[in-house]
């Protein structure tokens, strides 16, 4: 019913007005006496529109990316390509998935993000699928993405944020960077606390155990391994363990086999391409006097549990720390 709810014509006109209080600081003195003055309309226009402006200020998002890269946004990301398959893993990881319109091959978890609309691979990308999809917000992959790529993107006026995780603990802060972009940093703090809470707990039971010097063997033709500043590398730290190339800069450097016999590890961790071990592994037996073979430490942990920058890299991780225990229970009394 009209009226309802209101005072009468006559008691309107006479009724208290309502005292004026800021809801933050730029609602400054100005606002209110806009707001009850109705005598002064350019003054109550001036305050509104400070006020808005000082609210879009407000608004907008500006976010340090692991390159140093300062990336603005005028409102939290809606529309977000992933450049590599952790990527879109962490955007699941702090329930924004459904947000990613286009992603790279092999974002295969979780089940969800197998639709999602294919734009490249992570080293070669179709720029203008990219485009066409309109994204508020491009997350990339700082190594692994093309940095000429990504500079024609900046070009179109996309912005690109960079997420570079080298040590285990860089998870989690990816985690809540990635909350800020797209407005859900309670969620994203949320999963990098659980995060930190697993990490500091495999720490305390392994961190402090006898050194195990490890071979990690990411590919064998050509033989590939980690070098010190790799996130594999951390994790071989984190359970206790000794990565043999440690000493290496690359990432992901060339080693021949003779260097690896001469290191002499005590354990030897093979990921490969999929889930099942590879029977390249086994090809190590030849070298029946080093001491990963004649002690039989030869390991394996599916890649998508160890090689992405995710919170499942702590499942591969806790697979690893299992495997180093074993090396050291394998010891001679």
């Amino acid at each position: 019913m009209e009226g309802v709810g209101h005072p009468p014509p006559v008691a309107r006109a006479h009724a208290k007005q309502p005292t004026c209080t800021p809801v933050s600081s730029v609602a400054s003195a100005a606002t209110c006496g806009a707001a009850t003055d109705m005598k002064f309309p350019l003054r109550r226009a001036l305050a509104a529109t400070a006020l808005l402006a000082a609210l879009s200020a407000r608004a907008q998002i500006a976010i340090t990316d692991d390159a140093g890269r300062t990336v603005k946004l005028p409102a939290p990301a809606q529309r977000i390509v992933s450049l590599a398959p952790h990527v879109t893993e962490n955007l699941f990881a702090i329930g924004v998935g459904e947000r990613i319109v286009g992603t790279v091959d092999y974002s295969d978890y979780p089940e969800a993000a197998k639709k999602i609309p294919r734009i490249g691979g992570y080293s070669r990308l179709d720029l203008e699928a990219v485009a066409a999809l309109r994204p508020d917000l491009v997350v990339a992959w700082q190594t692994g993405n093309n940095e000429a790529q990504m500079d024609k993107l900046r070009a179109l006026g996309i912005p690109v944020l960079l997420t570079q995780s080298n040590r285990i603990e860089d998870v989690a802060a990816s985690l809540e960077r990635l909350g800020e972009a797209t407005g859900t940093g309670a969620a994203a703090r949320a999963s990098a606390h659980a995060y930190r809470a697993r990490v500091a707990a495999l720490r305390t039971r392994y961190g402090s155990q006898p050194s195990v010097r490890t071979f990690y063997e990411v590919w064998h033709q050509p033989l590939t391994t980690i070098g010190g500043s790799q996130i594999i590398s951390d994790a071989i730290r984190l359970c206790g363990g000794e990565n043999i190339f440690a000493g290496l800069t690359s990432m992901a450097p060339k080693v021949g086999a003779e260097a690896v016999v001469a290191a002499d590890p005590e354990a030897i961790v093979a990921s490969g391409m999929g889930e099942a071990r590879p029977e390249w592994l086994d090809q190590w037996r030849q070298w029946r006097a080093m001491t990963a073979v004649a002690r039989n430490n030869l390991f394996f942990i599916p890649p998508a549990l160890i090689q992405r920058h995710t919170p499942r890299l702590l499942d591969g991780a806790e697979m690893l720390c299992k495997h180093l225990e074993t090396a050291r229970e394998r010891r001679p009394k």
